[in-house]
């Protein structure tokens, strides 16, 4: 299957007072057409601004991204807006990310309207379409976020990015902000819009529990680099890499009878600020030796799909 996504050593810096923040540090990824990639990582460790690249909300300090086999990673005025049109996000709050001067209506129509897709009554049909879509009732066509609750807001948001008729969505931690009971709303929706539209999914989360259920494949990582990634299932029976057991070792049981086997990383986490050469994971890793600390890894292939960034992968 040809990748709909895929990136070549994307890099993003950022300029701080002590030098350079390396947020997204030589990222290879490939998505196919319909499925999801899930993002996963510690707060801090590039995930969203991962995907703000993709989507060209930020520029790239290095690398290639290709849709649909083209680079995209520069793109002029008239071709960033052809390509805003395939590729859509929708974001952590609910809240925030709506205007909140408009009414539900508006904010679902808004993309359409930039567009001139759509005029008059055949411009209403489609938001009521869209609404019946996500599940929301038509009586809340005039109605502001504020009196929405976070569910239905998100599914505003969820309208919104469907309403180009995209083939790609960025999810960033899109369930994060809700209730336990709406995020299995919200996400159940995700997938039967998927099955539907044959959408393309990037799904940002730190919820392991959340992104096992929604992802066919998954990336970890860590301070801006990928130290594993691996189809769902493959990862939560055999994490390879020290990081990924840490993360996957933290999820609850709910066996009160079952002993866990919790892995504790005490050390300090290492700086993305111009950081030297070596395992950025080293400092918490309690397999590392002195090549680790000294010479990067790259992801190699341990098994058939599953790539693992780790000099001793092959000895824990």
């Amino acid at each position: 299957m040809l990748p709909l996504v895929e990136t070549k050593g994307l890099k993003k810096h950022f300029r701080v007072p002590d030098g350079w923040l390396h947020a997204v540090d030589g990222i290879d990824i490939s998505i196919g057409e319909g499925m999801t990639l899930g993002i996963v990582g510690e707060s801090g460790c590039g995930k969203s601004t991962l995907g703000r690249l993709l989507l060209q909300l930020l520029e790239p300090t290095d690398g290639v991204i290709r849709f649909q086999q083209k680079d995209v990673s520069s793109p002029n005025k008239a071709q960033l807006k052809e390509l805003r049109k395939d590729m859509q996000m929708i974001f952590q709050d609910p809240y925030s990310s709506l205007n909140p001067r408009m009414t539900v209506a508006e904010i679902i129509s808004e993309p359409m309207r930039r567009y001139h897709l759509y005029k008059g009554a055949a411009l209403r049909d489609r938001v009521t379409t869209l609404m019946n879509t996500v599940g929301l009732e038509q009586r809340l066509e005039n109605s502001y976020p504020h009196e929405l609750d976070g569910g239905r807001r998100q599914r505003i948001g969820i309208a919104r990015a469907l309403a180009l008729e995209p083939k790609f969505i960025v999810c960033d931690e899109p369930v994060s902000a809700l209730d336990v009971s709406i995020q299995a709303q919200i996400l159940n929706l995700m997938m039967d819009l998927q099955e539907e539209y044959g959408l393309t999914y990037m799904f940002i989360t730190h919820d392991l529990s959340v992104v096992k259920h929604i992802s066919d494949d998954i990336a970890v990582m860590y301070l801006g680099q990928l130290v594993e990634q691996s189809p769902a299932d493959r990862l939560f029976e055999e994490p390879r890499h020290p990081y990924s057991k840490a993360l996957l070792s933290a999820i609850p049981r709910p066996k009160i009878r079952v002993e866990r086997q919790r892995i504790i990383l005490k050390e300090e986490i290492s700086s993305p600020i111009n950081p030297t050469p070596g395992c950025r994971f080293a400092p918490r890793c309690i397999y590392a030796v002195d090549e680790c600390r000294t010479s990067n890894q790259e992801l190699v292939e341990v098994d058939s799909g599953h790539f693992v960034a780790c000099h001793r992968v092959n000895e824990i």
